[in-house]
C-alpha cells in the first residue's frame, strides 16, 4: 500500500468575507442596517423594526425621530420579496402613530402602499397594506391621494379576501373613505354593494358591525340604494334583525333601513314582499332605545311621500308613535317627534293624533331639558296645528300656550321659529290669540324680533301680524316697544324677512295710533324706497304703504293730495299743506310748537263730535219719516245719523279715536301735562248745524247741495271769479295766527277760506254726517269735493241708473254740481 498523503486545508479566498453574526442593543444601529446591500440583514432589521414598533406608541415615535421613515418607505419597492414584505409589515405597524403619519403625508407614500394590493402578492402583505391605509385614510388629505391613485377599487376587492383582517382593514378604510358623499356613489359605481351584503355573514362580529356602518353612509346615494333592494339587501337585514344572536347589530341594521326609506319606492318593495308588517313591529315591541330610534327615523322618511303616509296611516302607525312619546329615552322621544312631523302631512293622521291623545304627549317635551326634545316637539305641534283648528284647541286645552310662548326665547333657532309658528296657527282663533296675549307673547316677540337667526326673524313677523289683527293685540305690541324692532326689519337684505315684516306692519297700521308711531319711526320713508326698488318691491310692501297713509289721513292727504270718500278724517286730522319729494310732515304737536311764521297755516280739525246731540226737531222728523230710507240709517256715538253704508267706516274710526284717547299722553313725574289739541267750538256749531238741517233730507242730491251752501255761508259766502284778487282771505289767516300766536288754525275759526279751506270743511262736516264725498288738492290753493250721485230715480226693477262723479261749487255759485268731466269742473279746479 503507499503512504498516505495528509491532505493540506485550501486557502479561503481573499475576497470573501467570513459570515458574521451581529446584534444589536441600539434602533439607531439597525436603521443603518437598512441601507445594507444584502437581502438578509435588510429582512433581519424590518424585522427587528417591526418587533420594536410593536411594544408601543413611544418606540414608534423614537423610530420617527431617528429618520427610520425614508429607508424603510424605499424598501417597500425592493426587489426581494422578504425584504419588501418585512417593510410593509413594519410600515402597517407603524402607521397608527400621529408623527408616522405626518411623515408620510410629506413623502406621499399611498401610491406605493396601493401597488401592494394587487393579486400578485401575499396575503400579509394586504394585511399590513390594508392596515396602513386604514390609518391614513382617517386624514382628509389621503383621502383625496387614495382615491386619485384608485385605490378604492382594489380595497373593494379584497373584500373577498379569505383572510379576515384584510377584510377588516379594508372595510374600515373603505369606511373612512365613504364619509365623503363622492366615495358613497363610486363604491355603488364599483360594485361594491354585493360584497358588501356578503360579509354581512361574517362570524366577526367587528366585521358585521363595519359593515353596516358603511352600508348606513353607502345608503344616502340614491344608486347605492337601488342596488341594496335589487341584492336582496332588505331581506339580509330585516333576518339580522329578527335574529336575536345579533341584537348588538340591530340598531345599526334598523339605521341603514332607514337611509333606505329615502326612496318612495322602497315602502312599496318592503309591503310587496311581506317585510312592511315585520318592520313596523319594531316600533311596538320592547327593544333597545337604539333600535327604536332609529324605527321611527325610518317612518319619518317613509312619509316624505304621501303614497307612503297614506299606507302607514292604513297600518295605524300613529299609535305607535304615540306609545314611543311616552318612553323614557330622549332620543327616541325626539325621534317618534319627527316621525309625528313627517304623518302630519296626512290630514287623517292629523285628526288620528288628536283622537290618541298624542299632542297632550308632546306638550310636556316643550319644556324639557333637551334643546333637541323642545325643537322636535314644536316642529311636530306646527305641523299638526297647520290647518288644524281642531289641534290648536287641542294645544290650548292641554296647556301648551305657556311653554310655546316662552320657547320664543329659545336658545335654539329652530325651536324658536316653530314655537312661532304654532302659535301663529293658534292666533286664527279669538280666544286661542287672547290666551297668548295673555301669557305675554306680544312681549316675548320683541326679544325674538331681535335675534340674529333669519329664520326665527320670519317667523316672528308673521305671528306678530297674527296677534296683532286687533286693537287690543296692537296696543300691546305698542305698548311693549315692539314697533322699533319690527319697522328695522323693513331694512332687511332678506327678501322674506322683508315680506313678512311688511305684512306685519300692514296690520300694525290698522289702527291710527301705532300707524302715527310708525311713521314717527320712519317706517313710510322705508317703504317708498322699497317701493321705488325693482328688486324690492312686493305686493306686501305696497299694502303697508297704503294702509300706513290710510291711517293716518294728514300724511296721506299731504303727499298725495287726496282722500277718498272711504277716508273718514277725525279729530286731530290737519292739512300741513302738500309735502314736495322726500319732505318729511311733521306732527300736529311739533307744528303747535313753532314759533309764528310767514308760512302757509295748518288748518286743525278738533270738533269733538262724540259730545254733540240732534235736535228734537230733527230727531222727531226722522221718526216721522215712513220712507224705506229710514231704515237705512242709524245712530251713532254722538246721535247724528248716518247711512247704514258708512256706519262700518263711522265704527272703526270711533274705534281709532277711543284706542288714541287711551293711549294718549299723560302727565309726567313733574306733573305736566303733555300738550294736546284744543276743542274747536266753531266746527262743534257747525257739525250741530250740519245734523239739523241736512240729515233731515232725503235726496242725497239735496244734501250735497245745502251742506255746500252751509260751507260757504260758514267761510265767507259767495265769491264771484272776477273778486278773488279782493277776497282777502290771505290777511284773516294772518290775523288768526297773531290772534292765537300759532302757526296751527282750528278750521272752524275761518271765516274767510278760499278753495282748499271750503274743501276741508265740506269733507270734515260730510264726514260726520254720513254724506259720501272725496276731497283732492290741486295747484295754487285749489282743492275741491267730488260726490257720486244717481241721475235718475229707479225704474219699475227697482234699479238705479249708474253714480256720476259730481264737482262741487263752494265758491262761486254755492251748492251747484259739476259733471267732473266738464268743462266748468275743470275750470273750478284750475286758475
Amino acid at each position: 500500500m503507499g503512504k498516505k498523503v495528509r491532505k493540506e486545508p485550501e486557502t479561503p479566498s481573499k475576497d470573501t468575507f467570513d459570515p458574521l453574526s451581529i446584534e444589536s442593543k441600539k434602533a439607531a444601529t439597525v436603521i443603518l442596517m437598512l441601507s445594507s446591500l444584502e437581502e438578509e440583514v435588510v429582512a433581519k432589521a424590518c424585522e427587528a423594526i417591526l418587533r420594536y414598533a410593536e411594544k408601543g406608541d413611544e418606540n414608534k415615535s423614537s423610530l420617527v425621530g431617528l429618520g427610520v421613515m425614508e429607508p424603510l418607505c424605499h424598501l417597500l419597492s425592493h426587489g426581494d420579496s422578504l425584504v419588501s414584505r418585512n417593510a410593509v409589515m413594519a410600515l402597517g405597524v407603524m402607521s397608527s402613530n400621529n408623527d408616522v403619519k405626518g411623515v408620510l403625508k410629506k413623502m406621499d407614500i399611498i401610491p406605493l402602499v396601493i401597488s401592494k394590493l394587487s393579486p400578485d402578492d401575499d396575503v400579509v402583505v394586504h394585511e399590513f397594506a390594508t392596515l396602513c391605509l386604514a390609518a391614513l385614510s382617517t386624514e382628509f388629505t389621503n383621502k383625496i391621494r387614495i382615491c386619485d391613485n384608485n385605490g378604492l377599487d382594489p380595497l373593494i376587492h379584497l373584500l373577498s379576501s379569505p383572510d379576515p383582517d384584510v377584510q377588516k382593514n379594508s372595510l374600515e378604510c373603505i369606511y373612512n373613505l365613504v364619509q365623503d358623499l363622492p366615495n358613497c356613489s363610486a363604491v355603488c359605481k364599483l360594485d361594491g354593494i354585493p360584497p358588501l351584503l356578503h360579509l354581512l355573514q361574517s362570524e366577526f362580529p367587528v366585521i358585521q358591525q363595519l359593515v353596516l356602518r358603511t352600508l348606513e353612509r353607502v345608503t344616502s346615494d340614491a344608486e347605492a340604494r337601488s342596488a341594496l333592494r335589487g341584492g336582496q339587501g332588505f331581506h339580509q337585514l330585516l333576518e339580522l334583525l329578527s335574529s336575536r344572536e345579533h341584537s348588538d347589530l340591530h340598531a345599526e341594521a334598523m339605521r341603514v333601513i332607514s337611509n333606505c326609506m329615502e326612496d318612495a319606492a322602497s315602502l312599496p318593495f318592503l309591503r310587496e314582499s311581506g317585510k312592511l308588517d315585520q318592520l313596523l313591529q319594531f316600533l311596538a315591541s320592547p327593544a333597545p332605545p337604539e333600535v327604536l330610534s332609529a324605527a321611527a327615523k325610518a317612518v319619518s322618511r317613509m312619509a316624505r311621500s304621501g303614497e307612503n303616509r297614506k299606507l302607514l296611516h292604513e297600518h295605524d302607525v300613529e299609535s305607535a308613535l304615540v306609545n314611543l312619546l311616552a318612553t323614557e329615552n330622549g332620543h327616541v322621544r325626539a325621534a317618534a317627534c319627527q316621525a309625528v312631523t313627517g304623518m302630519s302631512e296626512n290630514g287623517a293622521s292629523k285628526d288620528r293624533f288628536r283622537q290618541l291623545d298624542g299632542i297632550r304627549a308632546i306638550i310636556p317635551l316643550l319644556a324639557n331639558e333637551s334643546g333637541e326634545q323642545r325643537e322636535a316637539a314644536a316642529q311636530a305641534l306646527s305641523r299638526l296645528t297647520n290647518g288644524s283648528p281642531p289641534n290648536s284647541q287641542a294645544v290650548y286645552e292641554a296647556e301648551g300656550v305657556g311653554p310655546l310662548v316662552q320657547l320664543l326665547q329659545d336658545p335654539r333657532p329652530g325651536a324658536m321659529l316653530h314655537a312661532a309658528a304654532v302659535l301663529a296657527n293658534m292666533a286664527a282663533q279669538e280666544p286661542l290669540r287672547r290666551s297668548i296675549l295673555a301669557r305675554g307673547g306680544m312681549q316675548c316677540l320683541v326679544g325674538t324680533l331681535q335675534a340674529a337667526d333669519a329664520h326665527a326673524l320670519t317667523s316672528a313677523a308673521l305671528v306678530v301680524a297674527a296677534l296683532a289683527c286687533d286693537a287690543d293685540g296692537r296696543k300691546e305690541f305698542r305698548n311693549a316697544g315692539g314697533l322699533v324692532p319690527l319697522v328695522k326689519l323693513l331694512n332687511s337684505k332678506d327678501s322674506e324677512i322683508c315680506r313678512n315684516a311688511c305684512w306685519a306692519v300692514r296690520v300694525c297700521a290698522n289702527d291710527e295710533p301705532t300707524a302715527t308711531e310708525m311713521y314717527k319711526l320712519g317706517a313710510l320713508e322705508i317703504l317708498q324706497d322699497i317701493n321705488m326698488s325693482v328688486n324690492r318691491r312686493n305686493r306686501f310692501s305696497e299694502a303697508a304703504f297704503q294702509q300706513l297713509l290710510d291711517s293716518n289721513l294728514s300724511v296721506k292727504y299731504s303727499l298725495s293730495g287726496q282722500l277718498t270718500s272711504s277716508d273718514i278724517t277725525a279729530d286731530g286730522f290737519y292739512d300741513p299743506g302738500q309735502a314736495r319729494p322726500g319732505q318729511r310732515v311733521l306732527p300736529l304737536e311739533d307744528l303747535a310748537k313753532q314759533n309764528v311764521s310767514q308760512h302757509r297755516p295748518v288748518i286743525a280739525v278738533s270738533g269733538k263730535p262724540d259730545h254733540l246731540v240732534p235736535t228734537e226737531s230733527s230727531d222727531n222728523k226722522l221718526q216721522d219719516d215712513p220712507s224705506p230710507s229710514r231704515s237705512s240709517t242709524v245712530l251713532n256715538k254722538s246721535g247724528v245719523r248716518s247711512p247704514s253704508k258708512v256706519r262700518s267706516k263711522v265704527r272703526r274710526e270711533e274705534d281709532r279715536r277711543k284706542d288714541k284717547d287711551e293711549s294718549g299722553p299723560q302727565p309726567d313725574a313733574s306733573g305736566v301735562k303733555p300738550w294736546t289739541q284744543q276743542c274747536d267750538s266753531d266746527l262743534h256749531g257747525l257739525v250741530l248745524g250740519a245734523g239739523r238741517t241736512i240729515l233731515p233730507l232725503r235726496d242725497e242730491r239735496d244734501r250735497c247741495v245745502t251742506l255746500a251752501k252751509l260751507v260757504s255761508d260758514a267761510m265767507g259766502g259767495t265769491v264771484a271769479r272776477d273778486e278773488l284778487d279782493r277776497f282777502m282771505w290771505e290777511i284773516h289767516l294772518s290775523e288768526l295766527k297773531l290772534q292765537l300766536q300759532s302757526n296751527v288754525i282750528p278750521v272752524g275759526m275761518i271765516k274767510k277760506g278760499t278753495f282748499s279751506h271750503r274743501a276741508l270743511l265740506f269733507k270734515v262736516l260730510a264726514d260726520r254726517i254720513g254724506l259720501s264725498c272725496s276731497l283732492e288738492r290741486g295747484e295754487y290753493n285749489r282743492a275741491w269735493n267730488k260726490v257720486r250721485l244717481t241721475e235718475a230715480p229707479p225704474d219699475i226693477h227697482g234699479c238705479y241708473g249708474r253714480p256720476r262723479a259730481y264737482v262741487v261749487d263752494l265758491m262761486h255759485s254755492p251748492g251747484v254740481l259739476m259733471r267732473s268731466d266738464s268743462p266748468e269742473a275743470i275750470r273750478y279746479q284750475t286758475i
